[in-house]
């Protein structure tokens, strides 16, 4: 198997200092929102990402605001996404956004997107 086509792009905000648990529940939450809007609008992308392995980048952004601007970019471009509100019940307050979920969606049409932003 070579290169990866399809890829998600999970997106984090960074000034949450959110505990590693925390992170792996919200990641969980956007994996499977962006999917699940992925498989309704575009099958072919959820199917091949589905095939390859479901390949998963996670990123960071440093404010919310960012996370907005990502969220309307991702909408613009018709990409397959979720934007994560937290309920809490746990370490941050009702309402907090957390994370976006991009794609599934082809790897070029993402990495426009998300490809200059930093590793989680």
């Amino acid at each position: 198997m070579g290169d990866f086509e399809y890829k998600q792009v999970l997106v984090f905000r960074a000034d949450l200092k959110m505990s590693k648990g925390k992170i792996a529940a919200q990641a969980g939450h956007a994996a499977v929102s962006a999917a699940q809007d992925a498989y309704v609008h575009h099958k072919k992308w959820w199917e091949a990402w589905l095939f390859e392995g479901q390949r998963k980048i996670a990123v960071k952004v440093p404010t919310e605001k960012e996370l907005g601007e990502l969220e309307e970019a991702a909408d613009d471009l018709g990409l397959p996404h979720s934007l994560i509100v937290d309920r809490g019940l746990t370490e941050i307050p009702e309402g907090t956004v957390t994370c976006l979920g991009i794609g599934p969606a082809p790897a070029d049409k993402l990495n426009r997107l998300t490809g200059k932003l930093p590793l989680l």
